[in-house]
């Protein structure tokens, strides 16, 4: 299962990547959503995907037993979570408003603050 979950990582990697190297800000703002999902599936499959024995400490022992999954990544995920979807609604406020100002989605066309006789700097070497 782990071979496949890693196959999966990696295609959220590529996507994410892909959409923040757009220029459009609702690309990029996807890109930010896939790669906190991905890394959060990062996270979950190092903490070792098992059903059997859940993460819970009996009370007769001291620790884990063996073969169970580990409780600290799952605790992590949800915190990073919370987090993601924090980020996301304070992006999507942010792009909604950098719309409404300046009527467009194009990061090339939010130059506002350069003058426009000037030429741009260069965009390749």
């Amino acid at each position: 299962m782990e071979p496949l979950f890693a196959v999966l990582v990696g295609l959220f990697f590529a996507a994410a990547i892909y959409l923040m190297l757009s220029k459009f800000s609702i690309r990029i703002m996807l890109g930010i959503a896939i790669l906190g999902n991905a890394v959060n599936l990062l996270i979950f499959t190092a903490g070792r995907l098992t059903r059997d024995v859940p993460p819970i400490i009996p009370a007769n022992l001291d620790a884990l037993p063996a073969g169970t999954a580990n409780p600290l990544p799952q605790a992590l995920i949800l915190t990073a979570i919370v987090i993601s979807f924090s980020l996301l609604a304070f992006l999507l406020v942010l792009t909604y408003r950098a719309y409404q100002d300046l009527k467009t989605d194009n990061t090339d066309e939010m130059r506002v603050a350069e003058p426009v006789e000037r030429p741009l700097p260069p965009l390749g070497y």
